[in-house]
């Protein structure tokens, strides 16, 4: 007969067991360790794999690597990105990345993008992963990322959706010097910008403003809603001059500093709107104020604040794939939206 201990451990193991594979609306969330290639360490990642993905063992999936946001970690809910991922029969994937941006190796360090590097390659060693099909999306501090990766690697995506995120980490200090975010960027960064070349170039190299102009061959969907910064953390023009540097990269058209200027304000309009600005997207359903293209990616200013609504952002990804050559191009399909 078991002693009392051993089964306790017994209930212990079933319990964890039952919280880690827990299935939230048909899907089954699997906690898996991940050995970080540049110090070893493990890091913990969420995967949610599709429905039928035992049924056909020679079928290969789409992968969606979704971002927690600035203060969160791997243990962040994110159940509408799960959600549409699972409606889309696509492998989900949410690493850690080192958690909250209050310490030196989070913040879009160079170790924080190995972990999602890191999370990638062992998705694609471990589940049949469609290749061909290998998104990425982020909201706010995840939104930040989503940039800085396209930018930093932009080899590995076929397409990203990035919401609300920020750009420029000084811009975004001067904003934030006395709030809880400036403290979490100088606890990452060193100090505030200016205190010195070093802590300058942490700031720089964990800016997607300063490498966007790489990210030309990813489809980026850039998109914020027209009250943040106001009622939210993120002003739109870290969302617009990320879009402005894709369109330099590619001699496309700029969002101009008036029309930035006109839409900065809570109830700003645009005087002189182009056609692609008064655009019905129906995946979004919100209202637009503007929306451009410049190489493959667009960005989007809507009616709301500092959010992110997974099934536009999905409905983007899912217009990708990338070709035999490795470039990644619009594919044939029903798509709710411009």
């Amino acid at each position: 007969m078991p002693s009392i201990p051993q089964i306790s451990k017994n209930i212990l193991f079933c319990f964890l067991f039952l919280w880690f594979a827990l299935p939230t609306k048909g899907q089954t969330k699997q906690k898996i360790t991940i050995t970080s290639s540049l110090d070893e360490s493990k890091q913990p990642c969420y995967f949610i794999l599709p429905k039928d993905y035992d049924k056909d063992k020679s079928q290969r999936y789409p992968v969606l690597m979704a971002l927690h946001t600035w203060s969160n970690s791997v243990e962040q809910k994110n159940t509408d990105w799960e959600a549409e991922a699972y409606k889309q029969g696509w492998i989900y994937v949410f690493p850690h990345f080192r958690g909250p941006n209050n310490h030196p190796q989070a913040c879009g360090s160079k170790i924080a993008q190995q972990d999602i590097l890191d999370a990638l390659a062992y998705a694609k060693s471990a589940y049949r992963t469609d290749n061909r099909r290998i998104y990425l999306a982020g909201v706010s501090g995840g939104g930040h990322m989503t940039m800085l990766m396209v930018s930093r690697h932009p080899q590995y995506w076929t397409a990203a959706s990035a919401w609300v995120g920020i750009s420029d980490l000084s811009k975004w200090h001067r904003k934030h010097v006395k709030t809880k975010y400036g403290m979490m960027m100088r606890a990452s960064c060193g100090g505030a910008p200016g205190a010195s070349d070093a802590v300058d170039k942490q700031y720089q190299e964990r800016s997607p403003i300063h490498y966007l102009a790489n990210s030309t061959r990813v489809p980026l969907d850039i998109a914020t809603g027209i009250y943040d910064g106001h009622t939210g953390s993120v002003p739109i023009s870290h969302s617009l001059e990320a879009f402005n540097m894709i369109a330099k990269a590619s001699r496309q058209r700029l969002i101009t500093t008036q029309e930035m200027q006109l839409l900065s304000t809570p109830n700003g309009r645009l005087t002189t709107p182009l056609a692609s600005d008064k655009v019905t997207d129906q995946a979004l359903g919100r209202a637009i104020y503007l929306r451009r293209y410049a190489a493959l990616s667009r960005v989007t200013v809507f009616e709301g604040g500092h959010e992110g609504i997974a099934e536009a952002g999905v409905d983007w990804l899912a217009r990708f794939q990338t070709n035999d050559l490795g470039q990644n191009v619009k594919v044939d399909g029903n798509k709710q939206s411009q």
